[in-house]
């Protein structure tokens, strides 16, 4: 069985972060590994506090992987601080792990700031460079490639810049943008396109987390990027319309549509 390990902050809501990325991993059939870097307090309406752990137990964690079970992937989530950053960081660069996807989650889904400006200069300077793909959406996008972007051609030439600071694959997401989804993918050469429809519901917590984790899943299981990132925007399309209604602000997407087909909504 494939093992995915997926580096992050945890949710208490359980729509984003470690808790989507073991739901989103377990639908794919992979075995899901977690190390936790920071506990948030959070629903669906506001991020109340968040508690970063200390250096020790973030590598005793990945120590704990690396020196039993290993990885097939790795996708990394929120890294709050330079920190923690440093120690994931140094960590990558100590197992080399294959198929490295990164999310760089700098705000949540109503606003609140997740990384510090010094943890995004590190990101950009060292991070980046170890990854195999790394999933930005626009406004994540605009801050590291330090231009705005005001539609496809500019995503383009955002996806450019910053797979020049090292990461062998950029997915810029297009979910801000009013109309159709539109994602660009670019390797180096080509870019490609995805479109989907854009769904018209507010229950869109954690869909990036969920992207990234079914792109490490995918990939994990032996598939090229692109049928990796085609896959898995299928995956998320499917599990934003099969949303669940719950909580008082952005609701949760169905992880597990496939296997209860909506019936977890409540009424």
């Amino acid at each position: 069985m494939k093992k995915v390990l997926t580096i992050a902050g945890s949710d208490c809501s359980g729509g984003a972060g470690i808790q989507a990325d073991i739901k989103t991993m377990s639908a794919h059939g992979v075995y899901a590994m977690s190390v936790i870097v920071s506990v948030v307090a959070e629903n669906t309406f506001e991020v109340v506090s968040i508690e970063d752990l200390p250096d020790k137990i973030i590598k005793d964690q990945i120590d704990c992987i690396y020196n039993d079970m290993g990885t097939d992937a790795v996708k990394i989530g929120m890294l709050s601080n330079k920190r923690i950053m440093s120690c994931v960081r140094d960590k990558l660069l100590e197992y080399k792990p294959e198929n490295v996807v990164l999310d760089p989650v700098m705000y949540a889904k109503h606003g609140a700031c997740l990384m510090q400006e010094d943890a995004i200069d590190l990101l950009i300077e060292d991070l980046i460079a170890l990854c195999t793909c790394i999933t930005p959406n626009i406004p994540e996008a605009e801050r590291i490639s330090g231009m705005k972007i005001n539609g496809v051609d500019d995503m383009k030439k955002a996806a450019v810049i910053i797979r020049d600071m090292g990461a062998q694959y950029v997915l810029v997401k297009g979910g801000h943008h009013v109309g159709d989804a539109i994602d660009i993918l670019y390797d180096g050469e080509n870019f490609h396109e995805f479109v989907n429809e854009k769904i018209d519901t507010k229950n869109t917590h954690g869909t990036g987390c969920t992207l990234s984790s079914a792109i490490a899943s995918n990939l994990a299981l032996g598939k090229s990027i692109y049928d990796a990132v085609k896959l898995s925007k299928e995956y998320i399309t499917n599990a934003i319309k099969h949303d669940l209604h719950i909580g008082k602000g952005n609701g949760p997407t169905n992880h597990f549509y496939k296997f209860f087909e909506g019936e977890l909504k409540n009424e």
